[in-house]
């Protein structure tokens, strides 16, 4: 029988397994992950900017022949705005209201515009004294403020 010992050679192990390239469907989870992601966002920015759009179209529709009505309604508004963005401003009232809301606010409130809007909601519709200039100061005002808070 003949020697075939010295045509033998050692057993060599195959190298290893690299983790890269990723094979496709790692490639596909991770581009599902970061969609989910980007939709995710884009979602909480719809949300934000319709209930600044809601909160702007309630604004707009209130009609301005009772200032009284309407200045109530605004301020209506506004404390609804804060019951979702500022929920400890809910309670406040009177000067502390008002201060509040001048805190918030780039521009604030005319003494003849923040009479109205603390006193409006109590005043009874007969013993009205603002003029509507007095209600479209304070619309603007309103929006203004939505504008920067929601």
């Amino acid at each position: 029988m003949p020697d075939n010992l010295p045509e033998l050679r050692d057993i060599h192990l195959p190298e290893d397994i690299s983790i890269f390239p990723l094979a496709y469907g790692w490639w596909i989870i991770a581009l599902c992950i970061i969609a989910s992601v980007a939709i995710y966002q884009l979602v909480i920015v719809i949300l934000q900017k319709s209930k600044k759009r809601y909160a702007l179209k309630l604004l707009k529709d209130i009609c301005c022949a009772n200032t009284i009505r309407a200045a109530a309604e605004m301020s209506e508004i506004l404390r609804r705005i804060c019951i979702v963005k500022y929920p400890h401003a809910t309670t406040l009232s009177g000067q502390q209201w008002l201060d509040f809301i001048n805190a918030h606010a780039k521009e604030k409130l005319s003494p003849q515009t923040a009479e109205l809007l603390l006193n409006a909601p109590y005043m009874p519709e007969s013993k009205s004294k603002h003029k509507t200039s007095d209600i479209e100061s304070l619309r603007s005002f309103c929006q203004k403020w939505i504008g920067e808070n929601l």
